[in-house]
């Protein structure tokens, strides 16, 4: 296991923009309060989503889209920088009226109400390929 120790710099409590696209939401959020590194959690409802999971086999995302109303049960993620952008690293498990759920990588997802926790860090993450998984992992 590879490891850093940071500090927390800052707390904040979002409410996402209604119409919004969440994981959009969060990568703005961070630009603008200037967070180089950080964790959040969330809870909400999307009008839509698209879900990404990683074939570990083939080494590659296949997409699920799911055009009908959710609610996130749990959103979780990370922040830090891949390619030169900062990016939110964001899982979420979505309900359906049924109870039944979906999970993975939120790669988009149209904001009917979003609430999140924010906390960053003193320390800038950057991301990297790692060859054994053929994925952008931290740099630590």
């Amino acid at each position: 296991m590879d490891y850093r120790e940071v500090d927390s710099t800052s707390e904040f409590v979002c409410r996402l923009e209604h119409g919004a696209d969440w994981r959009g939401e969060i990568e703005a959020f961070a630009d603008e309060q200037g967070i180089d590194a950080g964790f959040f959690y969330g809870l909400g409802a999307v009008q839509n989503a698209e879900l990404m999971f990683y074939d570990q086999d083939r080494t590659e995302y296949d997409s699920l889209i799911f055009d009908e109303p959710l609610e996130v049960a749990a959103c979780m993620g990370n922040i830090s920088h891949l390619d030169g952008e900062r990016f939110a690293h964001t899982h979420a498990v979505l309900s359906r009226p049924d109870g039944e759920a979906v999970a993975g990588h939120l790669n988009a997802g149209t904001v009917w109400a979003g609430e999140l926790y924010v906390r960053g860090f003193d320390t800038e993450l950057q991301r990297e390929h790692d060859e054994p998984t053929d994925l952008d992992l931290w740099n630590i």
